[in-house]
């Protein structure tokens, strides 16, 4: 983990508890394991990593329970993610676009022209 848990990535607690409110329970489960599934991690072994009995991420990811507030930020720090980036349902793989950021830094003009040009052949 990368300690995401005190920095200012959960600085806007009140739109983490919006966001919560709003995304029901399926909902929250069914993005869950679509981050989980993408880090390729059993929802087992992600409940023993967070300290929790073996049925616990999946209880979440099948709607029957919501992680507390601190457990939700446990979550995201496990998948390497702010609580935005868990609610980003427009996102669907946000490590994935982390990288692409990453990556895109430390480029040059041309190359960032050569990438932009590259991936608007895509649409």
């Amino acid at each position: 983990h990368n300690g995401f848990f005190m920095s200012d990535r959960y600085n806007n607690i009140e739109e983490v508890v919006l966001n919560m409110e709003k995304m029901n329970s399926k909902d929250f489960g069914l993005r869950l394991a679509q981050l989980r599934l993408q880090k390729d991690v059993s929802a087992r072994d992600m409940s023993y990593a967070l300290g929790r009995n073996n049925g616990y991420i999946n209880g979440i990811e099948t709607g029957k329970s919501l992680p507390s507030m601190k457990m939700f930020f446990e979550i995201c720090d496990y998948l390497n993610l702010s609580p935005k980036e868990f609610f980003d349902l427009e996102t669907p793989n946000p490590d994935i676009v982390n990288r692409l950021m990453k990556y895109s830094k430390t480029m040059n003009e041309a190359q960032l022209e050569s990438l932009t040009a590259f991936l608007e052949t895509l649409d």
